[in-house]
């Protein structure tokens, strides 16, 4: 193998990647991993606080109930674990909210005192925040109750179907279920006042939303007989009066809209 010799610069160079890296891996986990040689401590400090104060803060933010769960000390072990074993590739708050959950969901090991619906109430938050600062790509044209009855029909942008085991919305300090039960479906929508809101919706409903999802610019009649498939127990008659109903309602709310192609 030949000799490798290294300019004056390229050598610099090394030696600053790893001061650089000691400098990350001692702010992430300060306990195990020691300071760069010729720091001082106290300006260490800062970092050290300055960084993870900031990634709990957002966290906090991002997962409020959840951080109610859990006592202070708790909750900082859970941040620190998370901020030392995961890499965060943006700054933003969206970003790092949705890397916290992608660590609860594939990395973290769930223990004995966290709670049951730990990783439901996460993605349920992680939802709400995802619909509140969603920019949308197009804009949106709503429908009356008159057209929802003949018109293709979409999903908006600022809506989505989520279940658990669980009842998510109802989760506090005062409610907090020790095991699993039936699921329950939600339809997400952010309002046109920004307002992100929720609808507590039937298997038959999460169905027919479902089918609107899956095929976007559907009719009424296309999504009745989409439905009449799965549900063969419907006639045809019930399942068009109960879907106009629904989907007037959701149109209403802006849940759903016009289909727009593109």
């Amino acid at each position: 193998m030949p000799l490798v010799i290294l300019s004056n610069s390229e050598r610099k160079f090394m030696q600053f990647q790893q001061i650089q890296q000691a400098f990350v891996d001692h702010i992430k986990d300060p306990v195990h991993q020691p300071a760069p040689e010729g720091i001082e401590d106290r300006r260490m400090a800062i970092y050290r606080e300055l960084f993870f104060n900031n990634v709990q803060g957002f966290v906090s933010t991002a997962f409020p109930v959840l951080k109610s769960l859990y006592t202070d000390n708790r909750w900082q072990n859970l941040i620190r674990q998370f901020f030392i074993g995961y890499q965060c590739s943006s700054p933003y708050f969206l970003h790092i909210a949705e890397h916290f959950l992608q660590y609860l969901q594939q990395d973290y090991p769930i223990q004995a005192d966290d709670p049951a619906f730990l990783l439901e109430l996460a993605h349920y938050e992680w939802a709400e925040l995802y619909l509140a600062t969603m920019q949308q790509t197009q804009a949106e044209t709503a429908l009356s109750a008159e057209q929802v009855l003949h018109q293709a029909m979409q999903l908006s942008q600022l809506s989505m179907l989520v279940a658990y085991p669980y009842q998510v919305h109802r989760i506090s300090t005062e409610y907090q279920p020790a095991q699993s039960g039936d699921v329950q479906c939600y339809l997400l929508y952010r309002n046109d006042a920004d307002e992100v809101k929720f609808i507590l919706i039937n298997p038959l409903t999460a169905a027919l939303v479902h089918s609107l999802q899956q095929h976007p610019g559907s009719t009424l009649t296309q999504l009745v007989q989409q439905l009449s498939v799965v549900l063969p127990q419907y006639t045809a008659s019930q399942l068009q009066q109960g879907a106009a109903v629904i989907l007037q309602d959701f149109a209403a709310k802006g849940a759903v809209v016009s289909f727009q192609v593109g």
